[in-house]
């Protein structure tokens, strides 16, 4: 067992591993490599995250498949290149592919209001003024759309009005056992805002889109994205729960105590690794997956919607999917400068306002537990870290986010 560093590439392919950093590719500087894994190192130590799976693919090589620190809260288990993440957000964007896949057969389209497929949502109407109590409400200037949903544009009351947000946790969406449930529940509460008029990311678009997509596809969300996604990407540990026989392949996802120490994060998934986020399939964060199998699904984006033969879609959707679609609020409250947002994921729209090195166009996104992808089709790159901790901003001692630093450290070492 390694008690500290890196697994190296060969235990990702299943074989006994020494604990030295793999050998860098041609199209990567050893040296600049050597930084990257030193600050996955360090950021592992004892003291730091628990652990952390890094994998980079460049050009079709792959420049990087290391493994770090512990998989286990008492730091006595090495991570497994091939640990089994809650990779929380990071499910959005399969949930995204599925509804193009969708629209691409003829079965929807992204300007379809929200009602033609859920009547429930006719009804809608939008917060303007008084008490929870007695709520003024007014019609939507505009219907609610697929589109919406995609882009956390549908005005739902996740932030904005305190009232309208009591009304929507008072509704408990999220306490619901089903997609359908959950979409019934959604449809009685208040919009905060228009439709179209404001980004505002949150899970609740993401699992009113899974109940679209089970409705117009005719069966449950999570057996259209095994059937239609993940079977036919070989993504082989990807689902919404974790076989017992593969649960100690699981990492521990942890937070930051009342001491300043790392605990066990709250939930059903850390208390019990491997059962359901929630009773119903959450498409908006409720995946779990290796870095293995997330890189086939970006591997698939990165090659135009195909990987080894199988099309999930054609290349002028996934050029769609990675457009900015919010142009019209830019600068977008909520996404840092210089990015904007696609469908289900966010792209980078000037690196130079960004402030980290990147290329125009890149795409990808992060989950709560401290993952993150990014694709750059200019590059050909992926880069994917998968740790899980749940920062909380006002915890004392928390630990430092890795994302942007794990990047640039990507980008530095390419020659």
């Amino acid at each position: 067992m390694v008690a500290q560093g890196c697994v190296t590439a060969a235990l990702l392919l299943g074989l006994a591993g020494a604990a030295s950093a793999p050998a860098a590719a041609q199209d990567m500087s050893a040296d600049r490599q050597a930084r990257l894994s030193q600050f996955l190192r360090e950021a592992t130590a004892p003291g730091g995250h628990l652990g952390a799976v890094a994998l980079v693919q460049h050009q079709g090589r792959t420049v990087v498949q290391q493994a770090f620190g512990h998989r286990d809260l008492a730091r006595s288990q090495a991570m497994p290149a091939d640990a089994i993440f809650r990779i929380y957000s990071m499910s959005k964007p399969v949930a995204s592919v599925a509804a193009l896949m969708l629209m691409e057969e003829g079965r929807l389209t992204l300007d379809d209001p929200v009602a033609k497929h859920l009547p429930e949502f006719a009804g809608l109407r939008v917060w303007a003024g008084g008490s929870v109590d007695k709520p003024q409400l007014r019609a939507p200037a505009r219907a609610m759309t697929l589109r919406h949903l995609l882009t956390h544009t549908a005005g739902f009351a996740t932030r904005g009005s305190d009232a309208a947000q009591a009304l929507l946790e008072a509704a408990a969406p999220s306490a619901a056992t089903t997609l359908e449930g959950f979409a019934k529940r959604m449809a009685g509460v208040p919009l905060a805002a228009d439709p179209g008029t404001r980004f505002a990311y949150d899970g609740v678009n993401t699992e009113v889109l899974g109940r679209v997509i089970e409705v117009v596809a005719g069966e449950p969300f999570d057996r259209f994205l095994q059937r239609r996604i993940f079977t036919p990407l070989g993504m082989k540990d990807t689902g919404f729960s974790v076989p017992a026989a593969q649960r100690h392949r699981i990492a521990d996802i942890s937070a930051v105590g009342p001491g300043g120490g790392l605990v066990r994060a709250p939930g059903r998934s850390s208390v019990t690794p491997g059962e359901p986020l929630n009773d119903y399939p959450s498409g908006a964060g409720g995946l779990y997956a290796t870095a293995a199998d997330y890189l086939r699904f970006a591997r698939m984006l990165l090659a135009d919607g195909t990987l080894e033969g199988q099309r999930l879609l054609a290349r002028k959707t996934v050029a769609l999917m990675r457009m900015n679609q919010l142009a019209h609020l830019d600068p977008v409250a909520g996404l840092s400068a210089g990015e904007g947002f696609g469908l289900g994921v966010a792209v980078v729209i000037d690196p130079a306002r960004r402030g980290r090195l990147s290329s125009q166009g890149a795409y990808g996104w992060s989950g709560a537990a401290t993952t993150t992808f990014t694709i750059d089709p200019q590059e050909q790159l992926i880069a994917i870290l998968l740790m899980q901790h749940l920062p909380q901003d006002d915890a004392l001692g928390e630990l430092p986010k890795p994302s942007v630093k794990f990047h640039n450290l990507v980008y530095q070492a390419l020659e």
